[in-house]
């Protein structure tokens, strides 16, 4: 739970650990961070996001770019559709305004610890490739994929909407949100990455794997798929 005001964090503590759950507490954008880095057991991360120094879209931002997909429920008094807009374009999973009904909050949270695996990212792929959530990294004909962060965050990107169009902005908007950079940009990562994914080949003895590719849909953006396109 990211909240600096020590009242509600109490009260919302208090109803969590009734629910049978354990929870961790950040007062500030930079100790929600710190505790959110690659590694993590957390299942759920409640965030305000008038935090003190940064504020919580920034730490959401960070921990889209590290391609974690734990999911996170914004708490805050921003409640206008333009806010929420944001916050669900940035990441988030779900938004509630405050005040909030505390059996409101509890039927959300139950809610999102209650999604399927899959929906978890604790493992889904495609093809030949796999992302596993637990150790926050992809795998390909079931070896270790070296990526950089942003690579992480574009392939990802494109594996939750395998086999459907992400557009440029798309991608531009989820790997380059913490810096500024050209749209052209991610045509130069769709590039590394299909270098990385393309072309290796399974190891000797593997069962043969539909071959992996990101397809260029000229006009409307990048697919990921392991099947033949035209």
């Amino acid at each position: 739970m990211v909240e600096d005001t020590p009242e509600l964090s109490l009260w919302l503590g208090t109803a969590l650990r009734q629910l049978g759950l354990q929870v961790a507490f950040a007062a500030d954008g930079e100790s929600a961070d710190a505790q959110l880095q690659a590694g993590h057991r957390f299942k759920l991360v409640l965030l305000d996001l008038n935090l003190p120094g940064r504020d919580g879209l920034s730490v959401l931002q960070a921990l889209r770019q590290r391609a974690d997909a734990v999911p996170v429920m914004i708490l805050t008094a921003r409640a206008s559709v333009a806010d929420r807009v944001l916050g669900l374009n940035v990441g988030a999973d779900d938004y509630l305004p405050k005040p909030f009904e505390l059996s409101e909050f509890e039927a959300r949270v139950q809610a999102l610890l209650r999604r399927p695996r899959q929906m978890q990212w604790t493992q889904w792929g495609v093809g030949p490739l796999l992302w596993d959530g637990d150790d926050q990294h992809f795998l390909l004909h079931e070896q270790p994929l070296a990526l950089t962060p942003r690579e992480t965050a574009a392939l990802k990107t494109l594996l939750e909407s395998a086999h459907r169009v992400v557009s440029k902005e798309q991608l531009h908007a989820r790997v380059f949100s913490d810096a500024p950079a050209e749209l052209d940009a991610v045509e130069v990562l769709i590039y590394r990455l299909r270098k990385k994914i393309e072309t290796p080949v399974p190891p000797t003895g593997a069962a043969p794997a539909r071959r992996l590719r990101i397809n260029t849909l000229r006009g409307l953006g990048y697919m990921l798929s392991d099947k033949d396109t035209a």
